[in-house]
């Protein structure tokens, strides 16, 4: 590396372009820095990303279905989600998911993304009976759907074990999970920004049973609100040890903290809440994302939705290779501050 850095980031942006995977302690490093080491980052992930995938960046034509913002969880960093007695509490019959499905197969999609809050004395079987429901209309759709969230509450109603839960949506034509609900897989930060939200075990439990099912999953981090630099790199670390193991993450994906309707931002509900991160925060998560996760996990996705796109045309130069989905419209439990998103024209995702 250029001579003018610090030896301690050198010696790992050094390892890195040969290919060595770096520890959770030296992507700690990396998140502090700044200048020419910050610069240098940058660089370093966007070789390896060229090394890695080329130079082609990926995306997929979809739609997100939300079909229900009444949920029993009251999460700090969610604005989606309403009690059930609430006005503003929707719940789509399944016929609607069907339409909205058909509509985005009509559109041009490939893909259906499928979650929602988690709506109390919710019939144990519902999941499964909407991804039939869309098969039948659609056998060609793909379906993204169900977060070890929604996975571990529809096991609970159906009061079957997780691994029979995964099974029984693998039969309806699941052909892949969102790896959300992960936020940072730090217990003591999750009991304090989502109390009662699945525990790290359990997420890693629904994970690692569905790559064993052959059922692929993303893979993401909520960043930029209370977590440090150890709990990023270690949530990395942690992705990159399941990876090894399984196989079967197919992206990393940050996902930047919206704080504007965050209730834990806006009704002060935690002290030392972030506003989000800054943008030098964004490029940084991402560039390191690559860096770290480069030999098991090949695509760092940016999303749009979150950082819109002009920061995500400059991400593809700091390590992202993947836009994720033009998504048709949305609204979403992890978009905290952003209720509802139009789709991304193709010609401005670089299709």
């Amino acid at each position: 590396m250029v001579q003018t850095l610090k030896p301690e980031v050198a010696v790992v942006l050094d390892r890195a372009l040969a290919a060595e995977d770096i520890t959770a302690e030296e992507a700690t490093l990396l998140f502090g820095t700044t200048g020419p080491e910050y610069n240098a980052t940058i660089l370093v992930a966007d070789e390896l990303r060229r090394r890695t995938v080329g130079d082609i960046a990926t995306y997929v034509v979809n739609r997100n279905i939300n079909f229900t913002n009444v949920c029993i969880k009251r999460c700090g960093f969610c604005a989606f989600s309403r009690d059930f007695r609430e006005e503003e509490g929707y719940y789509l019959p399944i016929e609607e998911i069907v339409r909205r499905a058909q509509e985005a197969w009509d559109y041009g999609a490939t893909e259906v993304c499928i979650q929602a809050g988690l709506p109390p004395q919710m019939e144990g079987d519902l999941y499964i009976r909407l991804c039939a429901a869309i098969k039948e209309a659609l056998p060609d759709m793909h379906i993204h759907g169900f977060s070890p969230e929604e996975v571990l509450y529809g096991s609970i109603r159906s009061r079957c074990s997780i691994r029979e839960y995964l099974e029984g949506l693998k039969a309806a034509g699941v052909g892949s999970l969102p790896g959300t609900s992960a936020e940072v897989l730090d217990q003591e930060m999750r009991d304090r920004i989502s109390p009662g939200r699945i525990t790290v075990d359990q997420w890693v439990e629904v994970i690692t049973t569905a790559h064993d099912l052959g059922i692929p999953t993303t893979s993401t981090v909520m960043f930029g609100h209370r977590e440090t630099a150890d709990q990023l790199a270690n949530h990395m670390a942690l992705l990159r040890g399941l990876q090894q193991d399984t196989g079967g993450i197919t992206e990393f994906v940050p996902l930047s903290f919206v704080h504007t309707e965050a209730p834990m931002f806006l009704k002060n509900l935690l002290p030392n809440v972030r506003p989000g991160p800054t943008g030098m925060d964004v490029v940084k998560m991402h560039a390191i994302a690559r860096i770290m996760l480069n030999n098991w996990i090949p695509n760092i996705q940016a999303s749009w939705v979150k950082e819109g796109s002009r920061m995500s045309q400059l991400l593809l130069t700091a390590g992202v290779n993947d836009l994720g989905g033009t998504l048709i419209n949305e609204s979403s439990p992890l978009l905290p501050g952003r209720s509802t998103v139009s789709s991304c024209d193709r010609r401005n995702s670089g299709g």
